[in-house]
C-alpha cells in the first residue's frame, strides 16, 4: 500500500519510488487492464477506479499526511503515473490531472481552512477534482479569457464557460480561473474553488475524442454562479501567476504520462517482434526491426532521464520551469513517435483494436497538446534561455 510506504520515513527516495511502482503496477494489472478497451469504446469514466486509487493513496500522493495525503515526493508520483499509463493512458491522465492541477492548486495557494475542507476529500478519492483555465476562444491566450468574476459585496458572481476540462462533469470540486480585471492586462485573473451543486455551475458538453476516451473531457458552464469570497484562492489578480506555477508541476505529470504511453507501446512492439514469424524467423531478427527498436528505446530512456531530472528538481524545491518544459516537450513527442513506430512494427495488426498499439497511438497525441502545446513548450524554453 502506498500509504504504508509513506509511513516509513527512513526509506530512500529511489526505494520508495520502486515500492510505489510495484504497488501501482499490480493495481493496474488487476483493476484496469481487463477493462481498457470496454472503457475506451464506450467512453466510460471509471470513477470507481479512482475511489480505489484513493484508498491506495494515489489520489493524494503529494498531499501532506496532516491533510490525509500520502506525503510522497515527485519521483514517486512520476513512477505511479508511468505505471498507470503503461496500461491505460486515460487512467493515467485523470489521475495526473486530479493530483497536479486541482489538488495541487489548493495545496499551494489555499488558506488553512480551504486545505482542511478540500484536501482530505480529494486525497482519499472521495471527491474527484477538476481545474478550469482553458476556454473555447482563448486556448493559450489566457490573458484574454471571457469567463469573469465580478465582486458583489462579500460574494463573487461567475459567468462564462471553460472547455476541454478533465472531469468537467464528474468532478465534485473545481478550481476555476476567472478574469477579474480588464482583458490583456497584468494580474487580471483570480482563482476560485467551486463545488458541484453550487447554483449556476453546471457541466456541459462531453467531448467525443480520438483518444484518452475513458478520461472525461467536458465543458464547465457558469451562469450567474454566486460564490462567497471565502472560496477565493489567494489574492485577487494572482490567478494566472498561480496557474503558471501549477503548470510547472503539471508538465512533469504530462511528461510522465507520455513516458508511460511510450513504454507501453514499446513493450507491446518488442514482444510482438519476438513472436511474429516471417521467412522462418522472428521479425526482431531483421535489422530493419532491430534498429527501429534500438532507436525507440534510446529515445524513451532520454525522456525518462529528463522527466526524473525535473521531478528531482521539484523535490529539491528548485525552479523547474525550464526543465519541466523540456521534459514535457521531449517525452510527448517521443510518445507519439514510439506509438507510430509500434503500429508500423505490428503492420496490419497494429491498425486493428485486437492489439494494444492502436490505442497507444490514439492516446499519445494528446500529450503534445494538453497543458501547453509543443509550440508553447518551445516558447517557454526559448524565453528561459534568453533571460
Amino acid at each position: 500500500m502506498v500509504t504504508e510506504i509513506a509511513e516509513n520515513k527512513g526509506t530512500a527516495n529511489a526505494e520508495v519510488a520502486e515500492l510505489v511502482t510495484q504497488s501501482v503496477r499490480d493495481f493496474a494489472r488487476q483493476y484496469v487492464r481487463p477493462h481498457v478497451m470496454e472503457w475506451d469504446e464506450t467512453q466510460h469514466f471509471p470513477a470507481e477506479v479512482f475511489h480505489q486509487l484513493g484508498e491506495l493513496g494515489i489520489m493524494g500522493m503529494l498531499v501532506p499526511e496532516q491533510y490525509g495525503g500520502a506525503g510522497l515526493n515527485y519521483r514517486a508520483y512520476v513512477s505511479a503515473i508511468v505505471e498507470l499509463s503503461k496500461v491505460c493512458g486515460a487512467v493515467g491522465l485523470s489521475m495526473a490531472a486530479h493530483n497536479s492541477l486541482c489538488t495541487n492548486h489548493i495545496l499551494l495557494f489555499g488558506n488553512e481552512a480551504q486545505k482542511q475542507t478540500y484536501l482530505p476529500r480529494l486525497a482519499s478519492g472521495e471527491w474527484i477534482g477538476a481545474w478550469g483555465l482553458t476556454e473555447p476562444n482563448t486556448g493559450s491566450d489566457a490573458g484574454n479569457m471571457r469567463t469573469t468574476a465580478v465582486r458583489d459585496g462579500d460574494d463573487w458572481i461567475l459567468n462564462g464557460s471553460k472547455n476541454f476540462i478533465t472531469h468537467g462533469r464528474s468532478g465534485q470540486v473545481a478550481v476555476v480561473i476567472a478574469r477579474t480585471g480588464e482583458p490583456n492586462t497584468s494580474h487580471n485573473a483570480t482563482a476560485f474553488v467551486v463545488e458541484r451543486g453550487t447554483p449556476g455551475f453546471a457541466g456541459g458538453k462531453k467531448e467525443n475524442k480520438l483518444g484518452m476516451r475513458a478520461s472525461e473531457t467536458a465543458e464547465m458552464i457558469f451562469d450567474n454562479c454566486r460564490i462567497a469570497d471565502s472560496q477565493r484562492l489567494g489574492a485577487v489578480g494572482d490567478g494566472f501567476v498561480q496557474s503558471l506555477k501549477v503548470l510547472d508541476g503539471g508538465r512533469i505529470s504530462i511528461a510522465a504520462l507520455s513516458l508511460g504511453i511510450a513504454y507501453g507501446a514499446y513493450e507491446a512492439a518488442l514482444q510482438y517482434a519476438k513472436e511474429r514469424q516471417q521467412f522462418g524467423q522472428p521479425i526482431a531478427n531483421f535489422q530493419a526491426i532491430g534498429f527501429k527498436l534500438a532507436d525507440l528505446y534510446t529515445q524513451i530512456e532520454a525522456a525518462r532521464l529528463l522527466t526524473y531530472q525535473a521531478a528531482d528538481l521539484k523535490d529539491a524545491r528548485k525552479n523547474t520551469t525550464l526543465e519541466s518544459a523540456i521534459a514535457k516537450l521531449h517525452a510527448s513527442e517521443t510518445a507519439v513517435h514510439v506509438a507510430n513506430e509500434a503500429v508500423q512494427i505490428f503492420g496490419g495488426y497494429g491498425y486493428i483494436k485486437d492489439f494494444p498499439v492502436e490505442k497507444f497511438y490514439r492516446d499519445a497525441k494528446l500529450c503534445t497538446i494538453g497543458e501547453g502545446t509543443s509550440e508553447i513548450q518551445k516558447l517557454v524554453i526559448s524565453r528561459q534561455l534568453l533571460r
